[in-house]
């Protein structure tokens, strides 16, 4: 039986932990308020590692449900309270295993000697467990990194040199390597003087001379985006043809303009299959037709008994020339694995989505010609998938010049959901050194320079479009050639650790005896 102390600390430490998770919140878009991280990481790193290894799993429970709780409400919107609080509490047990390793590990005495060795020790363990939560179950959840906070942060260049998982570690290394220091309760004189005072000094300096701009260029593609304002959410009922009218009224000022070089529309602009409805693919061939320029826009396909989530490229007086699909369809978004398990569980919730998207297996590139004649290579992803590590560093690995994030925010309502998936795509420009078009139904739409600069915007809920002249780049940054790489030997890191805390567990159990 625990005792009254063990469960009054217990509870007193997962104050501590919830704390942190709800201040963490604030680093999110669309609070922003960046430099929230730090404190947050450390309430919550304090009560994981102050609680004994026992009661550690349970104060990591009650933190990382809070982490998740208080930034995804946006689930809720049509819904309602049961799927954000079934992928809070799932994220919350996979943190809290993280929590219970990250315990031991920062009391295993081999690790103490050195406080930089403990704090990348323990940075190392976040990001794998971040990089288990971005993958399980049903190809995880990739949301609620770290990274994610802050990309309006001078320190967002981290990902040009690694990636995501590479500025996670760096907040959490930081994060401990202060605490640390703070520990030793150095006077402040000595912080100045100390290695940590330098090593912090070079986390920030590092961002501020990343090259993000220096690259090369290939030469410029004139791109026009469309944002419809039109409610495609999942439990819409709009009149058939309705949400493809909107997108060919908000496109209508490009007739009084020059031609661009591509018109881009979001995910589900085409609510009726052009390939398979005369009506639409009359309509789009007319309008390309006018502008004299190619349309790549999403619409729902089938071929056969598979369903897919696809993006179609136009060409004037051609039709369909190519098409992607959706390779990452979202686990009880857009498909339901186990379904006739989870209906058990949840028939009704379960019954609101009739249809499952299959898994598309086609490259994301798309092919189109700028005015100077050129061939341009565009990489396309669909919604979430901009949050997929893999997807971009494959779209750029085979050639994508410049970055497309074709989605439907319209099931999230007012909430901060869009203002989390803009900065998400943010990073990616600057982790993979392309302009990013994150064109969506309802907002927020923004066209993104390889710094990571948005340079046109559409505000939610109002129909308009962006017209840019955007640079083309066929270089790979440090992230794209190396961001894999870094996240295996992370990985093998965290289970060397394992192996090394298992060792001393063993150990000591054998003296016990």
């Amino acid at each position: 039986m625990p005792t009254v102390s063990t469960v009054r600390n217990t509870i007193v430490l997962s104050l501590f932990g919830i704390t942190g998770g709800i201040v963490s919140s604030m680093a999110y878009p669309d609070n922003a308020i960046w430099l929230a991280i730090f404190p947050a990481t450390a309430l919550m790193i304090y009560a994981i590692t102050t609680a004994t290894a026992k009661t550690s799993w349970i104060v990591g429970l009650f933190a990382g449900f809070s982490f998740y709780a208080s930034q995804i409400p946006w689930m809720t919107v049509y819904l309602g309270p049961v799927p954000w609080l079934a992928l809070s509490v799932l994220e919350a047990a996979i943190f809290s295993i993280g929590a219970l390793v990250i315990n031991l590990s920062w009391h295993t005495k081999i690790l103490r000697l050195s406080p930089i060795l403990r704090s990348a020790a323990i940075a190392s363990l976040w990001v794998a467990r971040e990089w288990i939560a971005c993958n399980f179950p049903y190809g995880g959840f990739p949301w609620s990194r770290l990274s994610l906070s802050q990309s309006n942060s001078p320190l967002a260049n981290w990902v040009f040199w690694g990636g995501d998982s590479l500025l996670s570690f760096v907040i959490v290394f930081t994060t401990v390597l202060v605490m640390i220091t703070w520990m030793k309760q150095l006077k402040p004189s000595h912080w100045a003087t100390s290695p940590v005072a330098a090593i912090i000094a070079m986390i920030f300096v590092v961002p501020l001379i990343t090259p993000t701009s220096s690259f090369a260029e290939d030469g410029k593609i004139d791109v026009a985006a469309v944002q419809g304002n039109a409610n495609a959410g999942l439990f819409a009922n709009p009149q058939p043809g309705s949400i493809l009218n909107n997108h060919l009224a908000a496109s209508q000022p490009l007739l009084a303009q020059k031609s661009p070089d591509v018109i881009v529309w979001p995910e589900n602009a085409a609510d009726q299959n052009p390939l398979e409805n005369a009506l639409a693919k009359s309509r789009i061939s007319a309008f390309t037709a006018k502008l004299d320029a190619p349309l790549i826009f999403g619409t729902i396909t089938s071929r056969g008994d598979e369903i897919y989530n696809s993006s179609i490229l136009w060409k004037p007086n051609v039709g369909a020339v190519d098409w992607y699909d959706k390779k990452r369809p979202v686990a009880f978004g857009e498909f339901v694995p186990d379904r006739e398990f989870f209906r058990l569980l949840a028939p009704e919730l379960i019954d609101l989505i009739p249809r499952g998207y299959s898994f598309g297996t086609r490259d994301g590139i798309f092919q189109v010609h700028a005015k100077d004649a050129s061939k341009v290579s565009l990489g396309t992803m669909i919604c979430f998938e901009v949050a997929v590590d893999d997807i971009t560093r494959d779209l750029v690995k085979q050639g994508a010049q410049l970055l497309l994030v074709q989605t439907n925010n319209s099931d999230f309502g007012t909430t901060n959901e869009s203002a989390q998936q803009l900065a998400i795509a943010k990073l990616r420009a600057i982790e993979s050194g392309r302009a990013v078009v994150n064109i969506s139904t309802v907002g927020l739409s923004a066209v993104i320079l390889p710094t990571g600069e948005v340079v046109d915007s559409l505000p939610s809920y109002k129909a308009g479009l962006m017209r840019e002249i955007l640079p083309l780049r066929s270089s790979l940054t440090p992230a794209m050639t190396i961001g894999g790489y870094l996240e295996i030997v992370n990985n093998f890191s965290a289970l060397g650790q394992l192996l090394v805390i298992f060792w001393v567990l063993r150990s000591k159990r054998a003296k016990d005896a």
